[in-house]
């Protein structure tokens, strides 16, 4: 819903307020110590250019290199030009909470020093490793007990909460969790009119009415549904026939590029778990009627659940609830996956042909 949107947002304001930033975009192909690892290294050698903060900057550095060596891992340029020697007995012990709390506490002591705050923007935290989650949400704890200018702004599947509070019960005390939905009504009109009236373009009344109820306000279909609108529209004035004949294309490009990505990285259970929800209807549907729909037991088909949950395709708005994380793909399952499947209770095609 434009997380990743609002972060960048965020460092821009971030720089401008001449804020070191830190950018991290989680990876499950990634450990937390290497996405950190560059962005630190860089902050720090930034900070010891400020004579104030020298010298604990240049301790922050040891500190890392202690980091590095000891996690065991390979960060492409990351040594490169620190000739100064590890901080013995400083994030070397293996235990990566501890290690991460020692890299932290130093990163944040030399920014005090430089009077230069850091901020660490952390895209898709949903990835992290619950070690790692908790780790990290240590670290930031003991930041802001010591009130240290370190602050760190995370971005994630709705899951996160629940995984935040699992890795540490005082989470939710610690950070605030701001939910990204549609966009109000008065929002999406302006992201629709606003640009347009820009470019000398006006979009009737009636055309925006149909293209924020064909994208459920969603940020991204609201653009795509527009841009179609306005290729198919002639003159400068996008009507309602326009934004109808746009359905169509917009459609068909979801289909072939933001569905079928996602689809893609699925496997075949994970395929036939989601067609179940999809089948079902939209919105929240409960976990144990998937099951029932797939003829299974509802822990039978648990790992699959979770695997599609940590790939962000579906989330648990509440215990035993299951959705998409992206609305208008229930329908795209319907169109393009061949099936058998119908909710209990209702018949097929088929059986009612016969």
């Amino acid at each position: 819903m434009g997380k990743t949107v609002l972060l960048l947002k965020l460092n821009q304001i971030a720089e401008s307020e001449k804020f070191d930033v830190i950018w991290v975009e989680a990876d499950e192909r990634k450990s937390l110590a290497e996405l950190l690892v560059p962005g630190i290294r860089k902050a720090l050698v930034t900070i010891s250019a400020v004579e104030s903060a020298k010298e604990l900057a240049r301790r922050g550095l040891g500190v890392l290199l202690s980091f590095i060596r000891t996690v065991k891992f390979s960060v492409g340029d990351a040594e490169l030009g620190l000739t100064i020697a590890p901080e013995k007995g400083v994030a070397d012990s293996g235990d990566l909470a501890a290690d991460l709390l020692e890299l932290m506490l130093a990163l944040g002591q030399a920014a005090r020093a430089a009077k230069k705050p850091v901020i660490i923007l952390i895209d898709e935290l949903q990835y992290l490793t619950p070690t790692e989650l908790s780790a990290l949400i240590t670290s930031i704890h003991r930041i802001n007990q010591l009130v240290l200018p370190v602050l760190m702004v995370g971005a994630a599947l709705p899951q996160i909460r629940g995984l935040a509070g699992t890795a540490k019960s005082y989470a939710e005390r610690l950070f605030k969790f701001p939910e990204i939905g549609p966009l109000e009504e008065k929002d999406a009109i302006a992201a629709i009119q606003n640009p347009a009236g820009e470019a000398g373009v006006e979009f009737e009344k009636a055309a925006v009415h149909h293209i924020l109820k064909r994208t459920g306000r969603y940020p991204y279909f609201l653009q795509q549904w527009s841009y179609e609108a306005w290729n198919i529209a002639e003159g400068r004035v996008v009507r309602a026939r326009d934004a109808i004949c746009a359905d169509d294309k917009a459609i068909e490009a979801l289909d072939d590029g933001f569905f079928q990505v996602r689809f893609d990285r699925c496997t075949p259970s994970e395929k036939k778990y989601m067609l179940a929800l999809a089948v079902l209807g939209s919105g929240t549907q409960r976990s144990g009627e998937i099951a029932n729909l797939l003829k299974v037991k509802s822990a039978s088909v648990a790992p699959t659940r979770n695997s599609l949950i940590k790939k962000g395709m579906i989330y648990s708005p509440a215990h035993g609830d299951t959705a998409f994380t992206v609305p208008l793909f229930d329908q795209y399952l319907k169109r393009v996956v061949p099936h058998g499947l119908s909710p209990p209770g209702k018949r097929t095609e088929k059986s009612r042909k016969r």
